[in-house]
């Protein structure tokens, strides 16, 4: 190879040891290298304007100040400046708001929420009060304005309020229990108890009632205005009792037993003739009638509560017995309240004419028996004749005090 072969500019061949020759590969050209292509910058000034929409405009890029005595590096392109760091920014934080701020904040909420539930209230109170003071029909506005007053609500309508929600409570809560599968169950067992019970003690109901209602069952021609008068009545035997409002046929002369006095006070008042107490109205001795303060609602009958307010009797007091034509008084000189076995307290020695009303206390039970004793005041007492001997005797022993029939228990299980 000659020397003019290698400095000559045109052929930049050479010869290879087998005697090819070998080309050297194309130099880059100078103005790719010394900028960038479009595209990439068209593609870094989208990039660019993404980044700044994110962060806002208020971006400040930190750039290190330049010196006056520093001369800018011209030689650097504009993409190479600007593209040098572009994720070195600061950002202003957003200002943190005052107590004051949050103070309005919530009062406007308040003051919205308040209003909104006061036109709620006032709409509701239209529809559940259909009717006004005059018996109008008040119909629901469809809106209320906020021109328009604010209603006042007063201590009535906050009562009426109050009681429509308990009623709508108590009518929910009785509808969800008949629902509920163990409410007849439950209903049966309280009906089948309440049942028992009247049955058990009706007796103790019903006399109550009748302590303290007036039966009204007094004829006004029985009433009588003067004790020591002498007035000629019907041969029907009568108890007449004004202060308590009785006037009652008497049965005389029937057995002690118990089953002869429960049929005799079916029909009134029952004579009860022991021996040694035997005497009849008008003679010297002791007169005892029985009667019911209480009975079974279902026993026949319709005395069964006349002596319900025997025990309102005070010494003082007038009672009147019709017998054969003629009336006698009494005046009440003592009460007393014995066991139904105390018998011997009828029976005692005397020489006037004497009358005992008998009763079963406390009312609705036979535990005590009342006695009620009274002397004869009219007609005179003096000329009262001896009772007749051997009248009013039992054979065997004498029964306990009469008193009222059994229960449903004791009719179940017997009595003691």
């Amino acid at each position: 190879m000659s020397p003019d072969n290698r400095s000559s500019g045109g052929d930049l061949s050479r010869q290879s040891p087998t005697g090819g020759s070998i080309t050297p590969p194309p130099r880059p050209e100078a103005s790719l290298v010394a900028e960038p292509r479009q595209d990439q910058t068209a593609a870094a000034d989208l990039i660019r304007q993404k980044i700044n929409h994110l962060y806002g405009d208020n971006v400040v890029v930190n750039q290190t100040e330049t010196t006056s005595n520093q001369t800018p590096d011209n030689s650097r392109t504009d993409y190479q400046q600007s593209a040098s760091n572009p994720y070195q920014r600061s950002i202003q934080t957003h200002p943190k708001p005052e107590a004051e701020q949050w103070q309005a904040y919530h009062s406007a909420w308040q003051n919205y929420y308040q209003e909104y539930y006061k036109k709620f209230y006032a709409q509701q109170k239209l529809t559940e009060r259909p009717t006004g003071p005059l018996g109008t029909v008040q119909t629901q506005p469809d809106t209320i304005s906020d021109n328009q007053s604010k209603p006042d609500y007063s201590r009535d309508d906050a009562l009426y309020a109050l009681r429509q929600e308990l009623r709508q409570k108590v009518t929910h809560s009785a509808t969800k229990i008949r629902r509920s599968r163990h409410f007849v169950p439950i209903a049966a067992a309280v009906a089948v108890v309440s049942v028992f019970l009247f049955l058990q003690y009706n007796q103790v109901l019903i006399s109550a009632v009748h302590a303290y209602a007036s039966p009204g069952a007094v004829n006004p021609q029985n009433i009588v205005i003067d004790p020591g008068t002498e007035a000629v009545v019907g041969m029907e035997p009568r108890l007449i009792i004004p202060k308590i409002n009785v006037d009652v046929p008497v049965l005389y002369d029937v057995g002690v037993d118990q089953a002869s006095q429960l049929a005799a006070m079916q029909k009134g008042v029952a004579h009860f003739p022991i021996p040694g107490a035997n005497s009849h109205p008008g003679e010297i001795g002791n007169t005892v009638l029985s009667g019911h303060s209480s009975n079974d609602l279902f026993d026949p009958g319709e005395y069964k509560f006349i002596f319900a307010q025997l025990e309102k009797l005070a010494v003082g007091d007038s009672i009147y017995a019709n017998y054969e034509g003629k009336r006698y008084t009494y005046i009440i000189t003592r009460t007393e309240v014995v066991k139904p076995t105390e018998v011997n307290k009828l029976v005692y020695p005397t020489d006037k004419p004497v009358m005992t009303l008998i009763t079963c206390t406390p009312l609705g039970t036979a535990l005590n028996r009342l006695l009620v004793t009274a002397e004869q005041v009219s007609p005179d007492p003096t000329k009262a004749t001896a009772a007749p001997s051997g009248s009013g005797e039992a054979s065997g022993n004498i029964t306990p005090i009469p008193g009222n029939s059994a229960t449903l228990l004791e009719r179940l299980f017997g009595r003691d």
